[in-house]
């Protein structure tokens, strides 16, 4: 028995495998540490979950290759496993076009970097703040609190606005008020409530716009700028605050008014006649 080991040990077979084996552990070794290396690169460029997925790749493919030269010391044909790799590949690709097209358009994601982990996206209807960013999809959590994946072909295919890639965002009140206003008074009121507001930012400043002439009032656009973790709250202050100073100053804030000419049926011996008649709708 033991001479029948002695003679296996010393045999090309056992070579083959000790040099195999010694290929696996290196393979694990050296995909280690190169995996390391990489994150240590990319992390001052690019966000944790980024580099985490680089790290990964780069780990299963240095594997691989370990894995083939270990199967090639083995006796195994690596043109045989290649033919066998790209049969196997082909009839995924149709079996799964669309996981490809995902992971594809996740790549691209991941090197473009449009939006980051917290970020608050819009895509289409939806808007949400990014919870993780994956090969295949990304998840986001709506205000609401709901729970939304989002394929990344989508992604790459349709328009996103991020809502907090930048430090201050800007909200724009459109608002009419009355023909009978006088429109500096307007002007005045609103960029003093501006100026109270603690949330509105004096540098970029407050933006007052006449647009023009409505059906029933004088439209005007009133923009102020606010950094982007107070924007939600600066857009509900403001409006109830200058509703407040536009009572208190008089000023109307009209609603659609329509005037309708209803004409009377004349008799044989009268002349025809209008009369006006003024109706005002709420809505």
């Amino acid at each position: 028995m033991t001479e029948q080991l002695l003679h296996w040990l010393q045999s090309e077979q056992a070579s083959h495998l000790l040099k195999a084996t010694i290929l696996l552990l290196a393979g694990f070794v050296v995909a280690g540490l190169a995996s390391r290396a990489i994150g240590r690169i990319l992390i001052k460029n690019f966000s944790q979950h980024h580099v985490v997925l680089f790290k990964r790749l780069v780990y299963w493919l240095l594997l691989a290759l370990f894995i083939a030269s270990a199967l090639k010391q083995l006796g195994f044909s690596l043109s045989v496993l290649l033919g066998a790799a790209g049969v196997l590949s082909v009839a995924l690709g149709f079996a799964s076009q669309t996981s490809a097209s995902n992971l594809i358009s996740g790549l691209f994601l991941i090197g473009e970097q449009p939006f980051q982990l917290g970020d608050t996206i819009k895509v289409g209807n939806t808007t949400g703040e990014v919870l993780s960013i994956d090969l295949l999809s990304v998840k986001l959590r709506t205000f609401d609190n709901l729970y939304v994946r989002i394929p990344n072909e989508s992604l790459i295919k349709s328009e996103m606005t991020n809502l907090t890639r930048f430090p201050i965002r800007r909200f724009d009140l459109l608002i009419g008020v009355a023909y009978k206003e006088n429109i500096s008074q307007v002007r005045q009121v609103m960029l003093n409530v501006a100026d109270n507001n603690p949330l509105c930012l004096d540098e970029p400043g407050p933006i007052f716009l006449f647009l023009g002439f409505g059906d029933s009032s004088l439209n005007i656009q009133f923009s102020v700028w606010a950094k982007r973790e107070n924007f939600r709250d600066l857009r509900n202050s403001l409006q109830e605050e200058i509703k407040l100073a536009f009572d208190k100053a008089g000023i109307e804030i009209p609603f659609p008014q329509r005037t309708v000419y209803l004409a009377q049926q004349a008799t044989p011996i009268q002349t025809e006649a209008t009369e006006p008649v003024t109706q005002n709708n709420p809505v």
